[in-house]
């Protein structure tokens, strides 16, 4: 990928995205570094207003994350406030719905690829039945069981021996709406959250990752968020870095995975933005290698996950090592995950000295009318 620059005549990039979205933003700036013209930006307020959007034969059209802005979540989600956590499915209706008035163009992003990145139970259920390893899950996959609310989590905690584990929106994002939950001994319950419960009862996202020990306070949140779809993991125990919590996210750009960041947290949710910090990829690397594994077999179940989608140029995946760094089983695939700023391409993944940006757009160049540079 390092080796092809962006001369392609002719061609033309576009993205459906918010202009102020720094994924956007750096997107732009990687198409004018490989000598194109600035992509052409469609806010996803103007497709939603005028019901789709038309791109030419030959642009290259990559989609992004409709991100929180407020006049766009409102038209999807319904609700006024972007920090609310509630309405992800009328949110994910309105998406997918979306998807479908984009006309034309060459799609980086598959829009029945989307769907399915979108739909937590159904990406697990994808990802388990290609054999990728997936924590267990009651519900996806056949038989999968309804969540109608928190005596159903309480139900499958006991009938699964799942006394501690992962309650996600169906439909969330950034960590929105997850849950860590464990039972605490003596019947206690305890939660791990970014979910602000307010005195009357509504959900807000919150940077402040926070405990709830009260199992009414628990139900209260679970049963708000449980008509949006919920999605239940078992909690696996993870490796750890200078005794925080460890796990990776991989790009895989084109098939191969290309980029990887560590990130350590002292909580269960290890999230950049909720105060997680990256930590020492050659040490996690050197951990694998002591451990009897290999480096390679771990980017390999990154890039078994991302082939479950052919069709979408570009995926971010949580891996998530086990305790001893020996194995791992994917958490997540996630359709806008390629947001590790000044982070550069793995040895020996053609992306070296590239960053993500930089290196879809080599990516799509190459598939679609590029050539070696001169």
């Amino acid at each position: 990928m390092g080796e092809h620059s962006g001369r392609a005549p002719g061609r033309r990039f576009a993205v459906v995205g918010n202009p102020d979205n720094r994924r956007v933003t750096l997107f732009a700036e990687a198409v004018r570094a490989a000598g194109l013209p600035a992509s052409r930006v469609v806010p996803w307020a103007n497709v939603l207003r005028a019901g789709g959007a038309e791109f030419d034969a030959g642009e290259i059209v990559r989609i992004d994350s409709p991100g929180e802005d407020a006049d766009v979540d409102r038209m999807l989600r319904g609700v006024e406030d972007p920090t609310r956590v509630e309405g992800a499915a009328r949110w994910y209706a309105g998406f997918t719905a979306a998807l479908r008035t984009l006309r034309g163009g060459i799609r980086l992003d598959d829009p029945d690829d989307l769907a399915v990145l979108f739909d937590k139970r159904r990406c697990h259920a994808v990802l388990d039945a290609a054999g990728v390893p997936v924590p267990a899950s009651p519900t996806s996959g056949p038989g999968a069981a309804p969540v109608r609310g928190w005596d159903d989590v309480r139900t499958l905690m006991r009938e699964h021996r799942m006394p501690r584990l992962f309650v996600k929106p169906a439909h969330g994002s950034s960590a929105s709406g997850v849950l860590a939950v464990e039972s605490a001994g003596g019947g206690r319950i305890r939660a791990t959250t970014s979910v602000e419960l307010a005195a009357d009862g509504r959900l807000f996202n919150s940077l402040k990752v926070r405990r709830y020990e009260r199992e009414e306070d628990i139900a209260a949140i679970i049963d708000t968020l449980a008509p949006d779809g919920l999605h239940l993991e078992r909690w696996l125990p993870k490796a750890s870095q200078q005794g925080r919590a460890a796990d990776l996210r991989v790009v895989v750009v084109a098939g191969r995975a290309t980029h990887a960041v560590v990130r350590t947290s002292r909580w269960p949710l290890t999230n950049l933005h909720l105060g997680g910090s990256r930590g020492d990829l050659d040490t996690a690397r050197q951990a694998v290698e002591a451990a009897g594994a290999r480096w390679t077999d771990l980017l390999d179940v990154c890039e078994r996950a991302a082939a479950c989608f052919p069709r979408t140029l570009s995926v971010g995946v949580d891996l998530l090592p086990a305790v001893g760094w020996r194995r791992a089983a994917v958490g997540e695939v996630n359709a806008f995950g390629d947001l590790l700023p000044r982070l550069t391409g793995l040895p020996g993944s053609g992306a070296e000295g590239l960053d993500t940006y930089a290196t879809q757009v080599a990516a799509a160049l190459l598939a679609h009318g590029g050539r070696p540079a001169e």
